[in-house]
């Protein structure tokens, strides 16, 4: 029925934003006619040079070798009916590219999953902020036909600057994400995952996992799955660097899971993905009542939402002194992505917006 290109910057299987927003979705829209292909920057060598500090000659290579594989995506353009432009085409202040497939006959499709228009570089890449315009972000979304938002603190932004804005929340596809069957004898495990940019948010968490520590001993145990290079002597942990082919059993080790975040712009623009992760897997779930996880957690219910770090404290020691508790929530929690926050609950309505869009005519474009 229609050619979809998907403009993004990692590789199939790389980056969560992309597994869980529009790679989980190409098996649906190709059963129903469409044919997806994903153009990628960012390739596994590559990951080297990105993510650690300095090498910039390595850098400045990588930037040459994106902006021949967008000027090879843009001579082709026309090929496709619709280009699906993920966060952005090139991560530098340039929006040519996307500027040249408005120019096309394809429809463009926007999708964003953080509060991207903020500031916001990695550690390793600080020297090259100057290459960076978040801005841009606005005017991307003004030449879009159609705008994909993860929650509605980003549609309420978009909104400002295009009319056809719909919520598509980032989802977990339940087939793949099945609770453990039984629970291994031990320590009561709390557990993190993310990744080397966000552990920020893991050491919001640091000071009452300390308490827990101090009131639990041997009893309880900690998991940081995402950043490999992370250590917390007095709390045993060594962090686990995420791994694709392990990510599931990373994860369900864990008897509880935590999503800490700080009540700030960038915070409420996150689409609640490590929390929907942990409770797909039948996961008691505490997470930070920031953004979109209070509409995700209904209190006391599929999950918790703690204020400070008492809170952390007594519903974590609540959990680990319960284990009727845990299940109870984790089945909750469960039954909650299924119903609100599935690939299954979610790829019609995904699949729908893709087919009016076809059917909509084409606006004449400057």
């Amino acid at each position: 029925m229609a050619r979809i290109l998907f403009i993004a910057s990692h590789r199939p299987d790389r980056a969560p934003g992309q597994r869980f927003r529009f790679e989980q979705y190409f098996h649906h829209l190709e059963q129903n006619g469409h044919q997806c292909e994903l153009s990628f920057l960012v390739g596994q060598q590559d990951d080297r040079v990105l993510y650690t500090r300095g090498n910039y000659l390595g850098k400045a290579r990588f930037v040459r070798r994106a902006i021949r594989k967008r000027s090879a995506d843009l001579a082709r353009v026309n090929d496709f009916d619709i280009v699906f432009i993920f966060r952005e085409a090139l991560m530098t202040r340039s929006i040519r590219f996307e500027e040249g497939f408005k120019r096309s006959r394809a429809k463009l499709v926007f999708d964003f999953d953080d509060a991207i228009w903020l500031p916001n570089v990695s550690e390793a890449n600080r020297a090259w902020a100057w290459m960076k315009d978040p801005g841009k972000t606005s005017r991307i979304i003004a030449m879009c036909d159609l705008v994909f938002a993860g929650n509605a603190y980003l549609a309420e932004y978009a909104r400002a600057f295009n009319k056809r804005v719909e919520v598509v929340p980032t989802t977990i596809d339940t087939g793949e994400y099945v609770p453990r069957t039984a629970r291994p004898d031990g320590p009561v495990i709390i557990g993190w995952s993310g990744s080397v940019t966000t552990i920020q948010h893991f050491r919001y968490a640091v000071p009452a996992l300390q308490k827990l520590k101090a009131k639990y001993g041997d009893r309880i145990a900690f998991r940081v799955v995402g950043d490999g290079t992370f250590r917390h002597e007095e709390l045993g942990i060594t962090g686990l660097p995420w791994r694709k082919d392990t990510e599931l059993d990373d994860l369900r080790a864990m008897d509880i899971g935590i999503m800490p975040l700080p009540d700030d712009e960038w915070a409420r623009g996150k689409c609640g993905l490590k929390g929907l992760q942990y409770m797909a897997l039948g996961i008691p779930t505490l997470m930070s009542p920031v953004g979109v996880n209070t509409e995700i957690i209904h209190h006391g219910v599929n999950g918790f939402l703690p204020r400070n770090d008492n809170e952390w404290v007594e519903l974590i020691s609540c959990l680990v002194e319960d284990a009727d508790l845990r299940a109870r929530l984790g089945a909750e929690a469960r039954r909650t992505v299924e119903q609100r926050f599935s690939v299954l609950a979610w790829r019609d309505t995904y699949l729908n917006l893709f087919n009016s869009l076809i059917h909509q005519p084409q606006v004449k474009r400057a």
